[in-house]
């Protein structure tokens, strides 16, 4: 059974990848760290919205784009489709079960977020009273963002964020992270981009950014000191 994104590269986790584009800001100084929101400062399931209606086989047929289109239907959104939008496509391109299925995850989907990465919070925290900038950028749905603003005050702690709904972008286009940098008025050479889809560190590396894959916050602390910026080491 397929689960997630379809195209999703095999990448190493919880290292700094600096490839094509962005090889050239290898070993450079860190003076700003962008952050993805999912599953890196918010975790976020699609699964635990569904156990309110449907059972597990339910669920997992779900999970799988070929039969749901959950992941296609996402990106039409973070692009900047309207809910209706997206599920009228779903019913068009996967059926009503479907359609069905991708209404009622839309509207139940404050029950996606499970609450704030541990050590994000801290980490942020630690890298402002380092000098370092902290940046958001994500994909997310226009119409859906609010609920995760409204819920997540970590994600009003960053100094600036960039999503994609709203503006017609998204990762891991190239172009949504050149906004970005003009967005927040900085360098790529001096910038690394935090996520925890493959794809999306593809994307950065296009835009000259370095990236990491996320899988583990203690990792990510630590490859942020290796790579020489001033925080505290866990003990």
């Amino acid at each position: 059974m397929a689960k997630g994104w379809p195209g999703e590269p095999q990448m190493e986790s919880d290292v700094l990848v600096a490839e094509g584009n962005a090889a050239g800001a290898a070993g450079k100084p860190i003076t700003n760290v962008i952050f993805d929101f999912g599953n890196v400062l918010v975790y976020w399931d699609p699964a635990n919205t569904m156990v309110g209606r449907y059972g597990r086989d339910s669920i997992d047929w779900f999970l799988d784009d070929a039969n749901s289109g959950l992941y296609s239907a996402s990106d039409l959104m973070d692009g900047g489709a309207t809910c209706k939008e997206t599920e009228d496509w779903v019913l068009v391109n996967r059926g009503e079960r479907a359609a069905e299925m991708i209404r009622y995850y839309n509207a139940n989907f404050v029950d996606s977020l499970g609450g704030a990465v541990p050590g994000a919070r801290k980490l942020i925290e630690d890298l402002k009273a380092a000098g370092v900038g902290v940046w958001g950028l994500s994909n997310w749905s226009a119409e859906l963002f609010p609920i995760a603003w409204a819920g997540y005050p970590i994600l009003h702690s960053l100094d600036g964020k960039v999503v994609s709904g709203p503006i017609g972008l998204r990762k891991p286009h190239t172009d949504i992270y050149e906004y970005a940098l003009k967005e927040f008025g900085i360098e790529a050479s001096g910038a690394v981009f935090v996520d925890d889809k493959a794809m999306n560190i593809v994307g950065a590396n296009s835009a000259g950014i370095r990236g990491v894959k996320f899988t583990d916050p203690y990792k990510l602390r630590a490859l942020l000191i290796d790579a020489g910026v001033d925080i505290p080491a866990v003990k």
